[in-house]
């Protein structure tokens, strides 16, 4: 046990003093174990994580399991980085049994058809999760919801809480209920790799959400329904209600051009307010926009204001103002473009007669607009 302890420790921390890990290890079992100072020296915490996880490990009075655990990680294939941030997010993974729970639940992981690294890369999203035998049979259930193992660490990445969540209480309820909401299997497991919460969330909040959807005309089972569900997905009615409003004078509409905005963009209710404000104030203010034309496309809420439609807006301004475009020119169809789209009808027409108009529109692309576009 020492010998390898001392082994993994070279591994973790190839600077370290040989002398300092010869005393680490030789260290008398009588004498009392400082969990701090081995926090800090084995697995290279700071002294503030140090402090902070030996509160949750005031009981461990001996090396011999830490040690156990950290050897069976360093040999899992987990960089020394990864096994301090695990026992910084999860110091009580320290006191897990090797051989009772974490080896049977990782072979048993690899029969779900886990590869090494992926379950490597599962130990270190969720350490709390794999201390459990639980885990197993969550992972097997959303491995076939979700179609991939890919997928699957994709959702648990962003909500680890799906593992330790009551599939038959919380989850599969959750998920018939979407069914009688007339989504398929498919797209229920699209919009829950969008919005993963969406599985644990309180049911009656679930009902909210279809309800906020139908508010708006929309039909259950519908693609514009599971947008919004990505869209305003774990909105209480009241923060809906109040978003809606928001929008709703942010942007002068009327409450049939806000339906007709939210129903075509559902993104739009994840905007936050200083965000909207800005897209108001350069697209009606300053563009000149009407606010019944941005209802009718609100796509365009979902474009960078500086790095796409100000700089677009001001070489339309450029060409229109020197008669090289008609003033018709619809500014939307410009904005929606890609960038090697708009480069090639905006800019390469207009090389001769404004050789300075690729520069500019460069420069006002990273935010330095300049006074007045140049001919020459």
């Amino acid at each position: 046990m020492l010998r390898l302890r001392s082994c993994v420790l070279t591994h973790l921390h190839p600077a370290a003093s040989p002398l300092h890990r010869l005393l680490s290890a030789a260290a008398s079992p009588s004498s009392a174990f400082a969990v701090e100072q081995y926090l800090v020296d084995t697995y290279g915490l700071t002294r503030a994580q140090a402090l902070k996880a030996s509160t949750r490990l005031s009981h461990v009075k001996s090396p011999t399991n830490p040690d156990t655990v950290l050897a069976y990680l360093a040999g899992f294939g987990l960089s020394s980085a990864d096994i301090a941030a695990l026992v910084d997010k999860d110091p009580e993974f320290l006191c897990a049994g090797v051989e009772r729970t974490l080896a049977p639940t990782v072979v048993e992981l690899g029969d779900l058809g886990l590869s090494h690294s992926e379950i490597a890369c599962l130990v270190s999203l969720a350490p709390a999760k794999i201390r459990r035998r639980s885990v197993v049979s969550r992972t097997q259930y959303y491995l076939s919801f979700f179609g991939s193992s890919e997928s699957f660490l994709q959702v648990i990445k962003r909500c680890p809480r799906l593992l330790s969540a009551d599939l038959e209480n919380a989850v599969k309820p959750n998920v018939a209920f979407l069914q009688g909401c007339g989504l398929g299997a498919c797209d229920i497991s699209k919009t829950c790799l969008a919005r993963p919460r969406m599985l644990v969330t309180n049911p009656e909040r679930l009902k909210a959400m279809v309800a906020n959807a139908e508010s708006l005309g929309v039909p259950r089972g519908s693609g514009m329904f599971r947008l919004l569900l990505r869209g305003g997905g774990l909105l209480s009615e009241e923060n809906f209600t109040a978003r809606m409003e928001n929008l709703k004078n942010t942007f002068r509409w009327s409450d049939t051009e806000l339906i007709t905005a939210v129903s075509k963009n559902p993104m739009v209710l994840k905007r936050s307010k200083e965000t909207l404000e800005s897209s108001s104030k350069l697209l009606i203010s300053e563009i000149g926009l009407e606010p019944a034309y941005i209802a009718r496309r609100p796509s365009m809420l979902n474009y960078s204001l500086e790095g796409q439609v100000r700089p677009r807006y001001h070489v339309l301004k450029f060409l229109k103002g020197n008669g090289l475009l008609d003033r018709d020119r619809d500014y939307y169809s410009a904005f929606k473009v890609t960038e090697k789209v708009f480069v090639e009808k905006y800019i390469c027409p207009h090389n001769k007669v404004a050789p300075h108009l690729v520069e500019d529109y460069a420069a006002a692309c990273r935010g330095e607009v300049p006074t007045n576009f140049r001919f020459a």
